[in-house]
């Protein structure tokens, strides 16, 4: 089997990967509290800053160890989302543990290397890899910073400083979430004001609904994330991977037929047939190439006049001389 796939072949990965970022005072951490079922990773206090009626089960992080550590040891199956605030302030103290297993990585100032940013994208990848392991979504939580070039000011996540290009790319969503006045937004699509990943084509601009009043009291339950954006994300997964299952069963049909054609009246039937199936994406490309291979194999003859296959002419026997 080819190793070469086409979109509907694909295995489609489940889980998500996301960054939200904004201002300080945005709701950040509430709202990467509303996926599901979260695990608060705070490197950075921010359960202090969360009304006490959304706040979840939360691991106040000292050392980038203690996170492996809750990662490696603890029974993690109750929560499905493992929500990491701050990245930036994670991306530090990661920065701190490759350094001490490995000085020569780090300067003098305790900032890394160029080989010790390289061994940080590495150490992130790994992260990611295991938080997939055990089978939870993650959500980081990030600050913004401010990039002005001619007067133009763009927002950017404060994650990872130069290697920011290189960890984005492990993501599958990075949204920024800002306000006018008390109606907040975010947006997935990256834009001339600010960085974004949208990669299941979630609306430009979506209004996150206010669930604290200006007195501080919860007026409303704490679940946009998961009601809207990993609703939407999955459902869309889901298309893919129904899409994906229909085309395998599809054509292990098709090969099977193929593979049982002995003569010319079965390949002259299959040829009849093909245009009945429902057909996904290459699928009736794809047949047709084994049926020809399948048919050249046992030798049968194709009349392009009548666009028919004949059986093979038996040979002569050889007369034996006298």
């Amino acid at each position: 089997m080819s190793l070469i796939k086409k979109a509907n072949e694909l295995n489609v990965q489940t889980r998500i990967k996301m960054l939200i970022y904004g201002q300080a005072g945005m709701g950040k951490t509430t709202l990467a509290l509303s996926a599901p079922n979260p695990l608060l990773i705070d490197f950075d206090n921010g359960v202090n800053r969360v009304n006490y009626a959304h706040i979840k089960d939360t691991v106040q992080i000292e050392s980038y160890n203690d996170l492996l550590t809750v990662l490696n040891t603890e029974d993690l199956t109750p929560f499905e989302t493992i929500v990491i605030d701050t990245g930036g302030k994670m991306l530090d103290a990661m920065a701190t543990y490759i350094i001490a297993k490995n000085p020569k990585l780090g300067r003098a100032n305790g900032m890394l290397t160029q080989q010790g940013y390289g061994q940080r994208k590495a150490e992130f990848t790994a992260l990611l890899r295991l938080l997939y392991s055990k089978n939870k979504d993650v959500v980081f939580v990030a600050h913004r910073k401010a990039l002005v070039d001619n007067d133009e000011t763009r927002y950017v996540p404060l994650f990872g400083g130069s290697n920011y290009d290189d960890l984005v790319t492990e993501l599958d969503l990075v949204g920024y979430l800002e306000a006018n006045g008390r109606k907040r937004t975010i947006t997935f699509d990256p834009t001339s004001r600010n960085d974004g990943k949208n990669t299941c084509n979630l609306p430009a601009v979506m209004e996150i609904p206010e669930i604290v009043d200006t007195e501080g009291n919860a007026i409303g339950d704490n679940n946009f994330l998961s009601d809207t954006i990993f609703t939407m994300y999955r459902n869309r997964l889901i298309e893919r991977s129904v899409e994906g299952k229909a085309y395998r069963t599809l054509m292990d049909d098709l090969e099977e037929k193929i593979s049982k054609i002995k003569n010319a009246e079965q390949a002259n039937a299959f040829v009849a047939g093909i245009n009945s199936y429902n057909h996904i994406g290459n699928s009736k490309s794809i047949a047709a190439k084994k049926f020809t291979a399948r048919c050249a194999s046992i030798g049968l003859i194709w009349d392009k006049d009548s666009k028919t296959y004949s059986d093979p002419v038996p040979a002569e026997p050889v007369a034996n001389e006298a």
